[in-house]
């Protein structure tokens, strides 16, 4: 969890004085102290000390860093089994929605993200200091975050009282403030991270569940550092649950080899426009507003033409390399939701209306193929798969890759996860599977089985899958062992 600025029973609180208090506040901020956040710690002391005089037990935190949200809450009470979420507007007549949202996201975060709050109760307070009484709503959400509380500073003692219950156990406040916080990045706050060096592990929740990506990262490694010592082609398919990080995990290994082996040339393709143009500016706006500071300024337009050198528009690498009949300068190829490559009719199709080229005779994962084929030496192609998830007309899925393989590359050496012949979102073809079986070879950790998006249910990914395919009692285990305690599910 992140640090405070104050943190004691609230015994000691009141014991206190208020100058001790204000001047551990003003020395743990190390900024330049306004007047305004001054008088607001001032009014905070005097209201909460005259408040919590009739709180027998329990601890105050205040300014607590959630680092998710890169703020810090005014106040955190945890008394007997219950944190409260304390929001002050000092001064404010009026219960604001600006106030109120702030006062529930930080109380979601918590209950998401960090781990010794999972399964406790959150109570959200918005704190108008002058504004009129409210008749508030007590009744809590399923998921044990209390409707939000709008209240005045003569309220919150009362407030507080309600919800004291001195049968239930408590929660320990060193224990609860020393609990991992485990946030889910964003792929873009990832990329980010990845771009300026650190590993994948630094941006992944570090418990025994979530290594599955650093190992998926590290057997693609070992991949392509093979297939350079022994001068193969190679190509391996990458699967994962909804959310396990696929595109994540295809960025690390451009950027990694981007950065170490320089001579391959990495590159990740993807056919999500958005999601190209999004990672590119943010990659590069960030590393120009981080070289500020150095020696070595890197200009805004410098470091876009550098990410624009290894994140790319699976569609604009292939219409280059149509008309340009040389070897491409990229040996190692990450094309992210590779299931979604057209087949044979559709890409037939594009070729007549936009290319002018009559009977083209290759479906998209064939043509691909061939690019990286023209290499006399090695090359490795690493495609992420969704399986199930070919949703477009035209969109050919994992089949069309292996049949291509089986009938114009037999040379080329494949990497597949185990998953791919277990499973018939991926593959049905009972022939195809049987040359893949003998032709292929299975790697475990080429499965992401984790997913980083369902951060408090990893295994609905799973429970969903056994509902879909009619595996009752298996959806019913799922739900029964993992998700009925803390998930709630319609």
């Amino acid at each position: 969890m992140g640090s405070c600025y104050y943190s004691n029973s609230i015994k000691n609180f009141i014991d206190d004085s208020e100058d001790s208090i204000f001047g551990k506040l003003s020395i743990a901020h190390a900024h330049e102290l306004d007047e305004l956040q001054k008088a607001a710690w001032l009014a905070q002391i005097r209201i909460l000390k005259e408040q919590l005089i009739q709180i027998e037990t329990g601890h105050i935190f205040f300014e607590l860093s959630i680092p998710r949200m890169g703020k810090r809450v005014d106040n955190v009470l945890i008394i007997g089994d219950t944190i409260f979420v304390l929001e002050f507007k000092v001064g404010a007549e009026t219960h604001e929605k600006h106030g109120k949202d702030q006062v529930i996201d930080y109380s979601l975060d918590l209950k998401n993200f960090h781990e010794n709050s999972h399964s406790c109760k959150i109570v959200p307070i918005l704190v108008s200091t002058e504004a009129s009484s409210k008749d508030n709503k007590f009744a809590q959400y399923e998921d044990q975050i209390h409707h939000p509380l709008l209240i005045n500073k003569s309220a919150i003692g009362q407030t507080l009282l309600l919800f004291t219950c001195s049968e239930t156990e408590s929660i320990d406040p060193y224990a609860w403030i020393q609990s991992r916080y485990k946030p889910t990045p964003t792929i873009i706050e990832a990329a980010r991270v990845l771009y300026q060096g650190h590993s994948v592990a630094n941006i992944t929740r570090n418990d025994a569940d979530a290594i599955n990506l650093s190992l998926t990262t590290r057997c693609i490694d070992a991949i392509i550092n093979t297939a350079k010592l022994s001068g193969h082609k190679t190509i391996c398919f990458v699967t994962g649950v909804p959310g396990a990080g696929k595109t994540l995990a295809g960025l690390n290994i451009a950027i990694q080899r981007k950065n170490t082996h320089q001579d391959e040339h990495a590159i990740f393709l993807s056919g999500n426009g958005p999601l190209v143009d999004v990672l590119r500016e943010a990659l590069s706006q960030d590393e120009a507003r981080r070289s500020k500071n150095t020696s070595e300024k890197v200009s805004k337009k410098e470091s876009l033409r550098k990410t624009r050198s290894f994140i790319q528009n699976i569609h604009h690498f292939r219409d280059e390399y149509f008309e340009d009949k040389t070897p491409p300068v990229e040996k190692v190829v990450i094309f992210d939701e590779a299931q979604r490559a057209w087949n044979r009719a559709k890409t037939s199709e594009f070729m007549k209306a936009k290319k002018g080229i009559q009977n083209f005779g290759m479906s998209e994962s064939e043509f691909l193929i061939s690019v990286m084929d023209r290499h006399e030496g090695a090359c490795t192609i690493i495609c992420l798969i969704g399986g199930g998830q070919e949703i477009n007309t035209g969109e050919a899925g994992l089949e069309e890759w292996f049949k291509s393989l089986k009938e114009r590359f037999p040379h080329w050496k494949i990497f597949y996860s185990d998953l791919i012949v277990h499973d018939n979102n991926y593959v049905k073809d009972p022939a195809l599977i049987s040359w893949m079986e003998s032709h292929a070879k299975a790697e475990p950790n080429l499965h992401l089985g984790v997913s980083l998006r369902s951060f408090r249910a990893e295994k609905l990914s799973a429970f969903v899958k056994s509902a879909l395919d009619l595996k009752k009692a298996e959806a019913k285990q799922i739900y029964t062992e993992n998700l009925r305690s803390k998930y709630p599910i319609v």
